[in-house]
C-alpha cells in the first residue's frame, strides 16, 4: 500500500509535532515554512522539507500540494497569512485541509470559507488541565458534542478487584467501557521491562486491577458521578 502523504505548513512547535508524529507512524511528510531555519531544523525528520511562502499559490503548484492526502496548516500566530494560504489550498482543490484556529472567531471564519476541520490546541489542552485538576484520576480527556466525552481515568478504588458485570457501568452509571490499558512484562534483549497495551474489547468477567486505566465514554456529569461514587 502507498504511504499516506501529508503537508503541514508552518513548522512552529505545534507544527514541527505534527510533522514528526507523522513521519514516525510511516506517512511521507512535506514540511512547509517561510522561515529556513526551521526547514533546516526539521529536514532530517520529515521526506521533504521546504522553505516556502505559503501565501503564494504558485509556490505551493510547485509543490504538487493538490497531489497530498490532507494539508495540515499549523500557522499560529499570523491569521491573515492562515487565510490566504487556506484560500490558496481550496482553489487547487486540495482534497483535505486541516487549520489551526486561535479563538471562536477565527474558527467561524474557517468555517465559512468552508473548512470543517479546525483543531484549537489550546483551547483543547485548556479544557484537559482543567478536567486533571477537577479530577486527579483523570488522565487525558477528549470532549465531544452535546456533553458526551472520552476519558481515561485511574480506577476509582471501590471497583478495584471487581468485575465488569459486578460494576454494571452502564446500567448503574450510564457510561461505557472502551477497554483497559494494562502494562505487561515482556522479555526485550534478555532483559524484562514493562509496556501498557490495550487489552482489547471487554468483557463481562474483565477484571479492573489497581495499576489498570479505564477507558470510558458517557456524558461529562455522569463520569463525574462514577468517580466521585467509587472514590
Amino acid at each position: 500500500m502507498k504511504n499516506k502523504q501529508f503537508a503541514v505548513i508552518g513548522i512552529g512547535q505545534f507544527g514541527e509535532a505534527i510533522a514528526k508524529s507523522l513521519s514516525k507512524k510511516g506517512a511521507e511528510v512535506l514540511a512547509i515554512d517561510v522561515n529556513q531555519e526551521r526547514i533546516d531544523y526539521i529536514s532530517s525528520e520529515v521526506s521533504y522539507a521546504v522553505a516556502l511562502d505559503a501565501t503564494d499559490k504558485k509556490a505551493l503548484l510547485m509543490q504538487n500540494i493538490q497531489e497530498f492526502d490532507a494539508v495540515v496548516i499549523a500557522i499560529g500566530e499570523q491569521f491573515e497569512q492562515l487565510l490566504l494560504c487556506a484560500v490558496n489550498l481550496i482553489e487547487l482543490k486540495v482534497k483535505r485541509i486541516i487549520a489551526r484556529a486561535k479563538g471562536d472567531a477565527n474558527k467561524l471564519i474557517l468555517q465559512k470559507l468552508g473548512i470543517e476541520e479546525i483543531f484549537q490546541p489550546e483551547f483543547e489542552v485548556g479544557a484537559l488541565v482543567a478536567e486533571r485538576l477537577m479530577n486527579p484520576s483523570i488522565v487525558s480527556y477528549l470532549q465531544l458534542p452535546d456533553g458526551y466525552s472520552i476519558a481515561e481515568i485511574e480506577p476509582p478504588q471501590a471497583i478495584i478487584g471487581r468485575t465488569l458485570g459486578d460494576i454494571r457501568l452502564r446500567d448503574n452509571y450510564r457510561i461505557n467501557l472502551i477497554t483497559v490499558k494494562r502494562d505487561f512484562e515482556v522479555e526485550k534483549d534478555g532483559e524484562t521491562t514493562t509496556e501498557s497495551h490495550l487489552t482489547g474489547v471487554p468483557q463481562s468477567t474483565t477484571v479492573i486491577e489497581n495499576q489498570d486505566n479505564m477507558l470510558i465514554f458517557g456524558k461529562e456529569s455522569d463520569i463525574q458521578k462514577f468517580i466521585e461514587i467509587n472514590s
